[in-house]
């Protein structure tokens, strides 16, 4: 397993990028509190990334989005926040505690109307989503950010229940360099480079990569566009 080594000067930064520029509001420091005092792994997405994910929902212009790992549902306000008052927000957690949490967190916010949770596995919920995407129109804006063994899985999905022009967002794809690695972590890195080869060669996709550092370590996301 990799352990995610944060140096002190990439935390500094982007405290100070999210106090100066970010500014996240009550409801999602109150998200990340909760998480803490449930003794829920600190593995939401760092501030400026969350503010990211909701300034690509409203220039995707997006109306509905699936997430894929809802963990506290730190990353699920954020992207609520960004869609119209008509818009809704599909995601997907698989411990029913955690999303007891986000759920918490989510009516605290505000959102409750926006944001349907789907407990259980992934692979056993998104394909109930098929039938609602035949009624009520596809995903524009999908981000994944769940167990990374099943990331091309979760890649598959996105797609499948997208449209031509979704948007396709996922989280630790660099996982402190393991990818060029994978012996490193044999759980996860496999996983991501799976994900990341079915980027670049299935041509359903355009995509690229941006490598990051800050609190979460040495890290980035892919971002990819369904053609």
């Amino acid at each position: 397993m990799i352990e995610h080594v944060a140096q002190p000067g990439w935390v500094a930064v982007e405290r100070y990028l999210s106090d100066v520029v970010v500014h996240p509001d009550a409801s999602l420091k109150r998200a990340v509190q909760s998480a803490v005092d449930a003794g829920m792994p600190p593995i939401e997405v760092a501030p400026n990334a969350g503010k990211l994910l909701k300034m690509l929902v409203q220039l995707s212009g997006a109306r509905r989005v699936l997430e894929i790992g809802t963990l506290a549902g730190f990353s699920t306000i954020w992207m609520a926040q960004g869609l119209p008052d008509d818009g809704r927000l599909v995601t997907c957690e698989y411990l029913p505690f955690h999303a007891g949490v986000a759920r918490a967190n989510v009516d605290a916010a505000g959102l409750g109307d926006k944001v349907d949770i789907r407990v259980g596995a992934a692979l056993d919920t998104l394909p109930t989503l098929v039938s609602e995407v035949e009624r009520e129109g596809p995903f524009d804006f999908v981000f994944i950010d769940a167990d990374k063994e099943n990331d091309a899985n979760y890649l598959d999905w996105a797609i499948r229940l997208g449209r031509s022009g979704t948007a396709i967002v996922m989280d630790n794809v660099i996982w402190d360099g393991a990818i060029l690695e994978p012996s490193r972590d044999e759980v996860n890195a496999p996983g991501i480079v799976s994900a990341l080869q079915m980027m670049g060669r299935d041509e359903r996709l355009d995509a690229t990569a941006i490598q990051t550092v800050g609190s979460k370590g040495w890290d980035g996301f892919a971002l990819a566009r369904v053609r």
